[in-house]
């Protein structure tokens, strides 16, 4: 197996056909070169260069063996340099997903600012509906999500919390709890909360769809739904309830579905995530973005 600096070695002296300026371009010896290409002639077991005191040239086997490595070092050079464009540059394309008409409100002017600062990076905003989310980020379709706290997998990284609201509860229209100014964690255990489908990281389906209130009374699960759109159908047909964000009674207003707020329920928490191996320039200068509009003197 060839070492790195043994194809470096062979590659430039093929070029050069100097032992002098290939030392010079590779920042080494020229007693450093030659012993190099000794060591690499014996374990071929012929002579790749012909050396006189006034010249060096390819013997045959040199001439073959530097046309076909050429080729191929050229690529993997290449490869290496995409690489670091991609780990490092701002420029291309960035693909992000949300979820929720306020998910789509936020990331968008996430996105506006992130433009005005990288005008060579493309950002590219997609939806997705619960279900989507992860596998788009394993499968590599979207580069970061915007989504809802706490995500504890080991793969996927979280940014800090972009936005915290109010929990509150959907509930028919028809509940008793519909007419309540307010209720408390307590009160989950006299309904039947709508489950997450079970591809949400476990972290947050227990946040979000507890199994026992904090007293320890245990709380009836109900179907489970893939989208948002699907659990208030399901809440508006009397199926069950779900806890879900304040901003829920200004993008989803539905005269089958009320929202309860939950006095003492810890707010909801929503943050950028991201594959722990593609923390890129890119996503961590938008993650900065959405942080600074978010943070930004009137923002809301």
């Amino acid at each position: 197996m060839l070492e790195r600096h043994e194809l470096e070695a062979f590659l430039t002296l093929a070029e050069e056909l100097h032992f002098g300026r290939t030392a010079e371009r590779l920042h080494v010896s020229t007693a450093r070169i030659s012993q190099t290409i000794a060591k690499l002639e014996r374990r071929i077991g012929v002579p790749l260069f012909n050396r006189s005191s006034r010249r060096v040239e390819l013997t045959a086997v040199g001439r073959q063996l530097y046309g076909e490595i050429r080729p191929a070092w050229h690529q993997i050079i290449a490869a290496y340099e995409r690489a670091i464009d991609t780990g490092r540059g701002l420029t291309g394309t960035l693909r992000v997903a949300f979820v929720g008409a306020a998910g789509g409100h936020l990331l968008v002017g996430a996105a506006e600012l992130f433009r005005r600062r990288r005008p060579d990076c493309d950002v590219q905003v997609r939806e997705a509906q619960m279900v989507d989310l992860m596998p788009w980020l394993r499968a590599g379709e979207v580069d970061l999500a915007l989504g809802t706290f706490p995500v504890d997998e080991p793969d996927i990284v979280t940014g800090p919390v972009l936005v915290s609201e109010a929990r509150m509860l959907a509930v028919p229209a028809r509940h008793p709890f519909a007419g309540r100014q307010r209720i408390s964690m307590e009160d989950l255990a006299r309904v039947k909360l709508l489950q997450l489908p079970d591809s949400l990281p476990g972290s947050l389906r227990e946040d979000r769809t507890p199994p026992a209130t904090p007293e320890g009374r245990p709380i009836e699960p109900g179907p489970s739904a893939s989208t948002f759109n699907e659990m208030l159908t399901l809440i508006g047909a009397g199926l069950g309830a779900f806890p879900v964000g304040a901003q829920a009674r200004r993008y989803y207003t539905r005269p089958d579905v009320a929202y309860v707020p939950i006095s003492d329920a810890p707010p909801l928490r929503w943050g950028l995530l991201w594959r722990a191996e593609s923390a890129t320039a890119r996503v961590r200068a938008f993650a900065e973005a959405a942080h600074d509009l978010l943070t930004a003197p009137g923002a809301c």
